[in-house]
């Protein structure tokens, strides 16, 4: 019998879940090249809901991730308010169709992709602290 003792590199990965919350906020926040505490106006707002730890530490998934990406593009490409976003988010759910995928490709011109804004498609932005005054609204 051969047993071969398998390295951690060699190990398969197992798959990863959109849905696990892993990043903590300032992670996060440098993923889609925010402030954290735009990251906190969008929570307070109602368009996000992070996980979080037993000691009250956001925690964010990838999903969360691709919604903030959403939010981003929404306020800065298409001029929606974050209120607007959130009856955008609202007609989604209730309606089970996919309005901002569709969003997205009519303002790009490209039907190929409609899965959204992506971390590399997305401007980057400044990383000065901002107030409640100053955030993407």
């Amino acid at each position: 019998m051969d047993r071969r003792v398998l390295s951690p590199v060699a190990m398969p990965r197992p798959e990863r879940d959109p849905a696990r919350p892993v990043y903590v906020i300032s992670v996060a926040a440098g993923i889609v090249s925010a402030h954290p505490r735009t990251l906190r106006i969008y929570e307070d707002e109602g368009l996000l809901c992070p996980a979080r730890t037993p000691t009250n530490i956001r925690l964010y998934s990838e999903n969360d991730i691709r919604r903030i990406l959403w939010i981003r593009h929404l306020t800065r490409e298409r001029g929606v308010n974050l209120a607007g976003i959130r009856i955008l988010f609202e007609l989604e759910e209730r309606l089970g169709a996919r309005i901002l995928e569709a969003l997205y490709a009519e303002g790009t011109g490209d039907a190929s992709d409609i899965r959204g804004p992506r971390a590399e498609t997305t401007p980057a932005s400044t990383t000065a602290p901002l107030d409640r005054s100053t955030a993407d609204r």
